[in-house]
């Protein structure tokens, strides 16, 4: 299946955090989107990498996504070396989508600037025909996506591009809170962390609402990019 737009994320519940009102909103106008989780994120305090699998499956028929993959990269320590870029080319490969939303440019947590390097590295080396990769036997074709993307998670970053999420707000906190083992769940008697307090939860609400307000909008999600943007015309820009 050829997706539109295919978002990279080393944990299971990154691309909820941090992009899944901008998911939403695509899906709504009719784009294809998948997610590929990198790991299990089974070195968490809270829950179990099988916990996860059935929280991240959760999440996907909230989202509604067309795809959704784990490639089982060791929590916490992956590399942005050849092996590990050659199973992300495969997914761009598999999936030649036009956009690729990724982790963060830089955050609190070393696996997400790691994960946005990694991505960054095989989205360009994609595009080689010389590396070779396959999937079920069969050589895949060369395939780079024309536009990346890195959404903005626990650090304050300022954005380069921000989407108005506003209808789909609600949605995108009830796929959050399909994580219930991650998050601000009373009903869990698990060791208390960094994003299982209400004032996390309270937070992403906040952000949202800080760059909603930055166009006019109630709610929206920001992103970063690597490289120049370009319109076809000024009334484009909102």
């Amino acid at each position: 299946m050829k997706l539109d737009i295919l978002v990279l994320a080393v944990h299971p519940d990154d691309a909820e955090l941090g992009c899944s009102g901008t998911i939403l909103k695509h899906i709504a106008l009719g784009k294809k989107v998948g997610i590929i989780d990198f790991t299990r994120g089974e070195l968490g305090t809270r829950g179990t990498a099988e916990t996860r699998d059935v929280e991240a499956a959760d999440s996907a028929r909230i989202l509604g996504l067309h795809a959704r993959e784990n490639l089982k990269f060791k929590d916490a320590f992956f590399k942005n070396d050849e092996a590990h870029q050659l199973e992300v080319i495969r997914m761009i490969r598999k999936y030649q989508p036009e956009i690729v939303l990724s982790n963060a440019l830089r955050d609190r947590h070393p696996d997400h600037k790691r994960a946005g390097d990694l991505s960054n590295d095989a989205v360009f080396l994609s595009g080689l025909s010389k590396i070779k990769t396959f999937e079920q036997g069969t050589e895949q074709q060369a395939w780079r996506p024309r536009l990346l993307l890195q959404y903005i998670q626990d650090t304050y970053i300022e954005p380069d591009v921000i989407v108005d999420i506003t209808p789909y707000m609600e949605t995108k906190l009830e796929s959050i809170k399909a994580f219930k083992t991650q998050f601000f769940n009373s009903d869990l008697d698990e060791p208390q962390t960094y994003i299982s307090s209400p004032e996390f939860f309270e937070s992403t609400i906040g952000r949202a609402r800080e760059f909603g307000r930055s166009i006019g909008a109630t709610y929206a999600e920001g992103f970063t990019s690597r490289k120049l943007l370009g319109v076809d015309n000024l009334f484009d820009l909102r």
